[in-house]
């Protein structure tokens, strides 16, 4: 273990356990921050990982500390906080933030980072936990290429495919693009789904007949497992979060002085969601969520 870089990990959650996990086993030194919810880090504990009890310790025992969180504010809250990472950053250390965040916020706090002497890669996900915890992974990296080829060997551990995509901040705005078109994509299938419904049409053969054309897309095929099967494993992504994402990428078409037409319009779709009650079920059961709109009560089938 001795080549190895001692790597902290903070937020070990539905992603973030895969990830930690596949770090371990790979034969990395493993420190994770505490959380309340114990399952994930005490079995990551069980598996050779040690714990800290606050960002501070977790960078002074780590060469490199992984973030997974749910968004940019509590990235900063951990990185810029009292004890928080930024407190033990120092000449040599690196901060990968995974999280999928607002690339201003990521510019903010690699710039405090590097007054210290320390550098940051945004190096945000795409797939699901499934991919988390088989280590296949893609990882989207923003930053120096020199930080990147240090970080590499641990980004494999839990990836498929590692893409250098710019500057700080280049990563985040990629992926918060990315999700956009995955989300609308979403909203647009099960609005289909349930309309398709209402008009009597047999929501099997409208998979079977989309699965043959160039509308077919990996997206379709999940929304559609569950109006059709009742699956929601395929996307195990809360509503909530699509929430979140969409609206960073609003807010940055904004910036950038763009329209964003369809971004909006999925907003308040999932907007809708979470006020009435659906922010933690999974993106899949927006289907349901139409059909409560439409006064269609009954799910899907």
């Amino acid at each position: 273990m001795a080549d190895k870089l001692r790597i902290g990990f903070a937020g070990v959650g539905l992603m973030g356990h895969g990830m930690a996990k596949n770090l371990v086993e790979k034969g990395f030194p493993v420190t994770v921050l505490g959380h309340r919810n114990r399952q994930p880090v005490d079995d990551l504990k069980a598996r050779g990982a040690v714990e800290a009890d606050t960002p501070k310790a977790l960078a002074a025992a780590s060469d490199a500390v992984i973030l997974c969180l749910p968004n940019s504010a509590v990235v900063e809250a951990v990185v810029l906080g009292p004890d928080g990472i930024l407190e033990a950053a120092r000449p040599g250390f690196v901060l990968a933030d995974a999280s999928t965040a607002e690339p201003e916020s990521t510019k903010r706090v690699g710039a405090a980072l590097a007054a210290t002497g320390a550098a940051m890669l945004d190096a945000p996900l795409t797939m699901t936990p499934k991919e988390a915890e088989a280590g296949t992974l893609n990882v989207l990296v923003g930053g120096e290429a020199a930080v990147l080829e240090r970080m590499r060997p641990a980004f494999e551990a839990y990836a498929r495919n590692v893409f250098h995509v710019g500057p700080l901040g280049a990563g985040h705005s990629l992926k918060l693009i990315n999700n956009f078109m995955s989300m609308t994509m979403s909203a647009m299938v099960a609005e289909a789904a349930v309309t398709a419904r209402a008009a009597g049409v047999d929501l099997g053969k409208l998979r079977e007949v989309v699965s043959a054309g160039a509308v077919n897309s990996g997206m379709f095929q999940k929304i559609m497992a569950y109006a059709v099967d009742g699956d929601a494993s395929g996307l195990q992504f809360a509503m909530a979060n699509a929430r979140k994402d969409v609206g960073y990428y609003a807010a940055m078409a904004a910036a950038n002085g763009l329209p964003s037409p369809f971004g909006t319009a999925a907003l308040q779709l999932y907007t809708l969601a979470c006020s009435t009650g659906h922010g933690e079920q999974h993106v899949p059961l927006l289907v349901d969520v139409m059909a409560e709109l439409g006064g269609l009560e009954e799910k899907s089938e």
